[in-house]
Parts: structure tokens; C-alpha cells; sequence
């Protein structure tokens, strides 16, 4: 017998915690940027796991990849050294362009942001910096680097010496960063927040004030990594090199995979023993994520990303009840003219594409960078439909 997606609604109210609350759909399979629920009922794809299924969803490279590894080496722990994580540190610091990368594998972007914000202390110094409304995590370390209060508030008190800057506003950071800043922690484009976008030269700027005063930059690539923005890490434009680097999500191709690079000889290294992770670095993650590259590279696309990318973002614009769109590559955000976001989620939802609400007026979508031509033309043809359902629904 076919489940029913509230049959399965019933299971999870009885045996998981409520944190994410009860997914409408319960999803069984998917292929590229398609997927299926467990009625059968097919959906475009255009959040991608949040940025994370950067091939696809059973991309056949990295079906492979993972299936062969499995049959030969599933997990040893860190005690010893395998191919597959020596090879993926590799392409990761040679992505970096710095002689002095050195790479620490972790299963997460908060576990990855951890790891920077305990290198960090190695500095002597203690105070952090990071942005309103920024996003590291939700670990109580990454959570008190996490510029967003409604997460924060309530799991208060969190670790001292973290200050806030408006995001974008290099003055307001010129206020906090001092000689006693061990780290400033900042995302290239914040994701969580509703793909916010900074204004030109604020990289730069922040850069040339943690020179000024030896303090760490370090830049959370979590979301706009991994090829999504049209660069490796969403930084690169802006013509810096930081001294850290966080990344997960897509780094797996869809396996839980996180990553923090020191990249500069101003860095500090931990020593043995200094930090760990039983699961960090594991060898069927490490093939994924070698695979997921290998099918960026072969496929050029992060060329394409970047075009097909300005191109969906111009054809956003033009449908009715689009306020803006923001962000690069396929990191967008589809700002609305009203507190409709649930509305074009749930309503999307019903007309076959999985969207994502980060406010009442912000639509999130971060699919596959092998989403096809004729399925963005899908998406555009039925988030159009569903903005015009709503609004017309609104003035009946």
C-alpha cells in the first residue's frame, strides 16, 4: 500500500522533535533537480537541500563515486589516512590559491565555524566581530556569532565578547574591530537573512581593517560556496584572500560534509589534539564532494551558473508583485511587495515547485547548478502562476 504524506506526518509528530515543525510533504526519490513524494506527486526542486545538492539530486557521477567507496572503505576514523579526504584537501587548497592552506574536515557548516572560532583563540586574543543578521550555526558557538536574535534569545547566556555591525557597514564596523579582535566572521552574500548582497568594496574594507589591526577575517562560504555564486567560495570578485574559510553544504554533493580552511601564514595551526571530529574527513563524504568538483569542472559550471543566473534574476523582476531580486549566481533572493512569502511557499508548493520563505517578504531559492534551461522556464512559468493566484485572491 502507497503511504500518504499525512500518514507519514503522523509518524514524525510521534518520534521527532518539533524544531522544524511538520513538513507538509514526506519526499521518496529524485533525479537532477526533480523530485518525488511518497503519493507520486512530482516537484521542481529549487531549493537543493539549502544549497546543498549542487549536482543534483542522484547525480550519476556522484551515485558512483559513493557506491564504490562504500564497497571499499566506509569509515576509519582519523587515526589513519585515506585517498579520498588527502585528494579533496588538495582541491580545496588549491582553490585558495595559498601555499599556507591547511584544511580541517568536520560534517557541518556550524561545526565548521566552530573550528574557526576555536583557532581564533589560538590569537591570544578573545573578542569576536560578526554582522546583524548574519548566519554561522545554531551550536552554541556558532549561535553566539549568529547576528539573528530570534535564534539567540533563547539559549541565552552565549560566549562574551561577541559584538555586532549593520552588515554592509564598514563605519559601524571601524567602531568594534580593535586590537583586542581576534576574528571577524562575515558571509559573502548572508543567506539565511534573505540572500542580502553587500554593497561594492565592503569585502575589501573589512579586509584592510582586520590588516590594520592583526585581526583573522574569516569568511563563511557555507551557502555561497562550492560553485553556487559563479566563484569556488563567493569571495573571489572581491579581489581579498581571507586568513579563514568555513564551508559545508554543497562541499558533500549532497552528504553531510563540512570544511575550515586556514589559508593565510597569519593563521594559527592547531597542534595534536587540539581538535577533532569522529565523523570529520570521512571517506564516502570525501569521494561525494571529490565527485560533486569533478562534475563543476567538467561541465564548466560556474560559467554558466553566472549567466543563467543574471538572466532568472532579470525574468524575476518582471513578474507581477516582485518588489527586487538579489544575489548572484543561483543564491537568490525574490524580494516581495507583501507579507505573501508563506502564502508562495505553501501555494508553490501545490503548483510543483519547493521554494523557501526567510521572512514574510523574502523567497529563497538555491537549486542544483544542473538545473536545466527548459526547468528554470518550469519555475518561472509557475512561480509567476502562484504570485498571480495569491494576488488575485488578495483584491477578489
Amino acid at each position: 500500500m502507497k503511504s500518504k504524506n499525512s500518514d507519514l506526518a503522523k509518524f514524525w509528530n510521534q518520534n521527532l522533535q518539533m524544531n522544524y515543525g511538520t513538513p507538509a510533504i514526506a519526499l521518496h526519490k529524485g533525479s537532477g533537480s526533480v523530485v518525488w513524494d511518497v503519493e507520486g506527486k512530482r516537484y521542481l526542486d529549487m531549493l537543493g537541500g539549502i544549497a546543498t545538492t549542487v549536482v543534483g539530486h542522484a547525480n550519476p557521477v556522484v551515485v558512483s563515486a559513493v557506491s564504490r567507496q562504500i564497497r571499499e572503505l566506509s569509515h576509519v576514523s582519523n587515526y589513519y589516512m585515506h585517498e579520498p579526504e588527502l585528494k579533496l584537501a588538495e582541491k580545496l587548497t588549491n582553490f585558495t590559491k595559498s601555499p599556507h592552506a591547511r584544511v580541517f574536515f568536520c560534517n557541518s557548516g556550524a561545526e565548521a565555524n566552530e573550528a574557526a572560532l576555536k583557532l581564533s583563540r589560538l590569537t591570544g586574543r578573545g573578542q569576536i566581530v560578526a554582522t546583524e543578521g548574519g548566519f554561522h550555526g545554531r551550536t552554541v558557538g556558532a549561535l553566539s556569532m549568529t547576528g539573528q536574535s530570534g535564534k539567540r534569545l533563547p539559549f541565552l547566556p552565549l560566549l562574551k565578547k561577541v559584538e555586532f555591525a549593520p552588515y554592509g557597514d564598514i563605519d559601524s564596523m571601524k567602531r568594534l574591530v580593535s586590537r583586542r579582535t581576534a576574528m571577524v566572521i562575515v558571509e559573502p552574500i548572508q543567506g539565511e537573512n534573505g540572500v542580502v548582497v553587500p554593497p561594492a568594496g565592503y569585502l575589501k574594507a573589512v579586509r584592510e581593517l582586520c590588516d590594520q589591526y592583526g585581526a583573522l577575517l574569516c569568511i563563511d562560504a557555507v551557502q555561497t560556496g562550492m560553485g553556487r555564486t559563479g566563484q569556488w567560495f563567493g569571495y573571489e570578485y572581491a579581489g581579498i584572500t581571507p586568513d579563514i574559510i568555513t564551508l559545508a553544504k554543497g562541499l558533500g554533493g549532497g552528504l553531510p560534509l563540512g570544511a575550515m580552511i586556514a589559508v593565510t601564514e597569519k593563521a594559527p595551526s592547531f597542534k595534536a589534539g587540539d581538535h577533532g571530529s569522529t565523523f570529520g574527513g570521512n571517506p564516502v563524504s570525501c569521494a561525494a564532494g571529490l565527485a560533486a568538483i569533478s562534475v563543476i569542472e567538467k561541465k564548466n559550471l560556474m560559467v554558466r551558473v553566472a549567466k543563467v543566473g543574471k538572466s532568472l534574476k532579470s525574468d524575476l523582476e518582471k513578474v507581477p508583485g516582485v518588489l527586487s531580486v538579489r544575489g548572484e549566481g543561483l543564491l537568490i533572493g525574490i524580494v516581495l511587495d507583501s507579507d505573501i512569502a508563506p502564502q508562495v511557499v505553501s501555494l508553490g508548493r501545490e503548483n510543483g515547485i519547493l521554494v523557501n520563505a526567510t521572512g514574510p517578504r523574502v523567497i529563497r531559492i538555491a537549486p542544483a547548478l544542473t538545473i536545466t534551461d527548459t526547468q528554470l522556464r518550469e519555475f518561472l512559468k509557475k512561480f509567476a502562476l502562484t504570485m498571480k493566484s495569491i494576488n488575485e485572491g488578495q483584491n477578489a
